[in-house]
């Protein structure tokens, strides 16, 4: 990854810098994305903590009463989560900006390690997009969860039991997303809210 910058960011120090879960080892709830952002986590070396993706998700775990707090700066400005825990399939931001399966796929290990150490407390599982959900299946199944055939598909509002697991569908927080509309705070509230009351976790009206 470092070796192979993007002309933009090539002055950068950071951008090789893998960046690691962020949450309690004994959450209920596991949020699941897709990468670290360039400027984003890659930068700070917490998940979805400095660009605009990171303030509309924990904006919206704070309103839910998810998160200590809903502004996020660096990893230094004393922010919480209860019950709560935030990963990604991929740990090192793409040099396309966008994930391969290949790199996926590389970084799977480190996925099913995070939800072999969830495992005796996780309950619901939030996926942000398509290519998270895609990612997290193959990984649950070697974690030990019995994931079905075919494979469910993506889709905002899906929900798919596996036994003491939960999984929850919801649009990526992603500029396009918001921006468009076509993931509302509210829509991305109400996940939050369900998955969370799923797994035991008490929320905010």
């Amino acid at each position: 990854m470092a070796r192979t910058k993007r002309a933009a960011f090539a002055d950068q120090e950071y951008w090789g810098r893998p960046v690691p879960g962020f949450g309690p080892a004994d959450a209920a709830l596991l949020i699941v994305g897709l990468a670290p952002a360039a400027h984003g986590a890659n930068r700070t070396g917490r998940m979805f903590t400095g660009d605009r993706s990171g303030d509309v998700l924990y904006a919206a775990l704070h309103d839910v009463g998810l998160a200590s707090r809903g502004t996020v700066v660096d990893v230094d400005d004393g922010l919480e989560l209860y019950g709560v825990r935030i990963t990604s399939p991929v740990h090192c931001a793409p040099p396309a900006n966008k994930p391969t399966p290949e790199e996926r796929d590389t970084c799977r290990p480190w996925l099913v390690g995070e939800l072999e150490l969830l495992r005796p407390t996780l309950r619901a599982v939030v996926v942000l997009g398509a290519f998270g959900w895609q990612a997290l299946l193959p990984a649950l199944a070697e974690a030990g969860w019995d994931v079905p055939r075919p494979r469910p598909a993506f889709a905002h509002g899906a929900r798919v039991r596996l036994g003491g697991l939960d999984l929850f569908g919801c649009f990526h927080v992603s500029q396009r997303n918001t921006f468009t509309g076509r993931l509302t705070p509210t829509m991305l509230r109400d996940v939050l809210r369900t998955a969370a009351g799923t797994a035991g976790l008490d929320t905010l009206p």
